[in-house]
């Protein structure tokens, strides 16, 4: 029997692709500097509890980067059809205990979420993102006192990253240098 090589088939195969490896690019490790950072900051010492947490925050804020900035809308969705997939069979969570990382994710997948689209008062997306890695890390009373802004910093750095990795992944925008943006709609419609 042969497989139909269709244009739809084709296009489906090469998002796949795109998504796995922008979430190759989520699922780098965080760096050991900054995970002893966060053990000794916030989890008491605890290196793996720090390293789950940095690892959580780089996917969750990946796949909120990709809902906001990515120039297809079909690409959040396939990054998470992707992560659901990488998650289930992820070789470091134990059988038994996926369901309970999966729920975790989703928690802070969650959290960050609700930090990003959290408006007014006098704290910033940064700011907030910052307070809840720490919040997560550590079992909120020890939180205070906290370098916040390197919690910024980082995460910061893992929201660039993942919108250099969309670009590298699925390429940059090409608008026309002689119309703004805000132009481009009307040609089109």
């Amino acid at each position: 029997m042969l497989i139909p090589l269709t244009a739809e088939w084709r296009v489906d195969r090469e998002r796949k692709r795109r998504a796995g490896a922008f979430l190759a690019a989520l699922r780098r490790e965080p760096d050991d500097a900054d995970v002893r950072w966060l053990a000794d900051a916030a989890a008491q010492g605890d290196v793996d509890h720090a390293r789950w947490e940095l690892r959580y925050a780089r996917l969750a804020l990946g796949v909120l980067t990709a809902q906001r900035d990515a120039l297809d809308d079909r690409t959040s969705s396939d990054v998470v059809a992707a992560l659901a997939v990488a998650l289930r069979d992820d070789p470091g969570v134990a059988p038994d205990l996926r369901v309970l990382a999966e729920k975790q994710f989703n928690d802070r997948l969650g959290a960050y979420r609700e930090a990003l689209n959290a408006h007014g008062g006098s704290v910033g997306a940064g700011e907030r993102l910052g307070r809840v890695l720490l919040a997560f890390a550590s079992d909120g009373a020890r939180s205070a006192g906290t370098p916040l802004a390197r919690a910024v910093e980082l995460l910061s750095g893992y929201v660039a990253e993942a919108n250099q990795s969309l670009r590298d992944v699925y390429g940059a925008a090409q608008l026309p240098e002689h119309l703004p943006p805000s132009e481009l709609g009307a040609i089109k419609g």
